[in-house]
């Protein structure tokens, strides 16, 4: 019997355990798709507690929680002291066995903290002590963090209406961990609600400084904002989306669907169908001019629950993997840049595992040979960031495309202790190839091009492939 996540952990062979440990575990981390809060890194934010930095803002863990039958003033109450949380959270954590949560709660402990004791009620106490003593010396705080970790660089997620103060700020300063934003402009094409489309749009004609009254007027905004991104280092755009938009219109279409948004009229679905579409294609038009890489995370059902929705807001849980059909809008949109020669490099992300054939065979149509791997298959995405649906991922981009080629993996997270799940994708795809030598399926013969394959990777296909 293996004792728990010693140092082969998910390591099975002796193949598997030279590729980690000699070729993967110490390269350092490009985090290229992330949620942390830039104002953090640039105030080198210190933590008060354990808690404070595990669970807040964590819905990973809050829905473990509520499933375990904890009361919601425990996951995300204002007036539950932080340990009251972690408490709580012990108490859920032995009921996560087989769940992600296990495995990533105790790499974190064992990882950051040198903690190797097993999180429960009867280790909460000494656990929450031993670690918040440590979160209170200067190289536990957010910066701290990042170099335990060996990052060295992170995109976070912004705004175009975003002031990029704190990357200018932490750019200006010298900080040897590049910290750049990331185009996220889904606001922008957001027409479900007038009076909101109508706000956000008055916002964007403030910032960029451009007097707004007609579409026109809105893609001239956004390609100053999109400048401005370049200017500070954005090299991707991220677009969170239910499902690909590609409809057919016409430039007088799209002109009066926006004058009748702005004026304060909802459209009908068919409307607002043609609006993302032109949307989008707006946008992959202004990243490929940029040359930036496009990442498109799509199949999300957000905010279930209307009852707590009403009560939290977004992004606290409630959110499940999607059935859209996309295949056929998918290669159109691609498709159409591709025959104006405007395809950008692109990162498509599925959160439904059953597209993952679709999204590999999709690839390969719009591969042009000008960059390797053009278009890539992102990594296991946030119902999919775990064992099972890492390794689906992996097997259906080596089956039908090139695994070498693959830029690996991203954390995702809001969280400064989210980066052991480099160190997990890492010993599970070293895991996954060292299985294939051993079982006679990659030749033993080739250990130096396969070693340099995990090297690609777990890095340097990403450092690359962005340009950083």
């Amino acid at each position: 019997m293996k004792q728990f996540m010693d140092e082969n952990f998910l390591l099975e062979n002796e193949v598997s355990q030279e590729l980690f440990h000699n070729h993967a575990k110490n390269l350092p981390i490009i985090d290229y798709h992330c949620h942390l809060n830039p104002e953090f890194i640039a105030k080198d934010r210190k933590f008060d507690n354990l808690g404070q930095i595990w669970l807040e803002g964590d819905h990973y863990k809050w829905r473990a929680m509520r499933t375990n039958g904890i009361d919601e003033r425990f996951c995300t109450g204002k007036d539950t002291s932080d340990w009251e949380k972690f408490e709580k959270w012990a108490e859920t954590v032995p009921y996560t066995m087989r769940n992600p949560l296990y495995h990533w709660t105790h790499l974190e402990l064992k990882t950051c903290f040198g903690v190797e004791k097993i999180l429960k009620p009867e280790t909460a106490r000494e656990i929450f002590d031993e670690c918040t003593a440590k979160l209170r010396t200067p190289e536990f705080s957010a910066r701290g963090l990042m170099r335990k970790y060996n990052v060295e660089t992170v995109c976070t997620t912004d705004d175009p209406v975003d002031s990029l103060e704190h990357h200018i700020a932490l750019k200006n300063e010298g900080f040897e961990i590049k910290v750049l934003p990331t185009w996220r402009p889904d606001k922008a094409m957001a027409v479900e609600v007038p009076a909101n489309f109508r706000a956000y749009i008055e916002k964007l004609s403030e910032v960029s400084g451009v007097s707004i009254s007609k579409f026109s007027d809105v893609i001239d905004a956004l390609q100053v904002r999109h400048d401005f991104f370049e200017s500070v280092g954005c090299r991707l755009s991220d677009h969170g989306i239910e499902e690909f938009y590609a409809e057919d219109y016409t430039q007088a279409e799209i002109d009066a669907i926006f004058n009748k948004v702005y004026g304060g009229t909802e459209l009908s679905k068919e409307e607002i169908l043609k609006f993302k579409s032109a949307m989008m294609y707006e946008f992959a038009i202004m990243d490929a001019k940029s040359g930036w890489t496009q990442q498109f995370h799509y199949g999300a059902i957000r905010d279930n629950n209307s009852r707590l929705f009403a009560q939290l807001g977004p992004d606290t849980g409630f959110d499940s993997i999607g059935d859209f059909t996309v295949a056929k809008n998918m290669s159109k949109f691609l498709n159409k840049l591709d025959k104006s020669n405007q395809l950008a490099k692109t990162i498509l992300y599925n959160l439904n595992p059953r597209d993952n054939d679709l999204i590999t065979t999709m690839l390969g149509n719009f591969q042009d040979g000008s960059v390797a791997g053009k278009i890539q298959f992102g990594s296991g995405w946030w119902f999919l960031d775990q064992k099972v649906g890492m390794t689906a991922q992996m097997n259906s981009l080596s089956v039908l495309g090139l695994l070498s080629r693959f830029v690996g993996m991203l954390t995702d997270s809001r969280s400064f202790l989210s980066y052991p799940r480099h160190e997990y994708f890492r010993r599970i795809m070293c895991n996954l190839i060292g299985v294939d030598v051993v079982n006679g399926e990659i030749p033993a013969s080739e250990m130096d091009f396969i070693g340099k394959m995990v090297e690609g990777i777990s890095y340097y296909n990403a450092k690359s492939f962005f340009k950083f």
